[in-house]
């Protein structure tokens, strides 16, 4: 039973795959904080007064996760 596939180990083949599928999650969760921010902004009220402090730091944490997991995939998938 052969360990590589296509000249790669399997666990780097499936690392790449379960993160991309991280890093999609992590940048459909940055797009989903910034929408909900930019809504509440745009439609005022007592919900953007409370919550859009938050709402943008929640977007840079978003922002940064998926960042450091696309750094991370470049890693894996950068090594021979």
């Amino acid at each position: 039973m052969p360990l590589c596939r296509a000249g790669k180990p399997i666990y780097i083949a499936s690392m790449s795959t379960f993160g991309f599928i991280l890093l999609i999650l992590a940048m459909a969760a940055t797009l989903g904080v910034l929408f909900v921010g930019l809504f509440s902004m745009a439609r005022g009220g007592e919900f953007n007064r409370r919550n859009s402090n938050k709402l943008m730091r929640a977007r840079i944490i978003c922002q940064a996760v998926a960042l450091a997991i696309f750094a991370l995939l470049m890693l894996i998938i950068g090594k021979d």
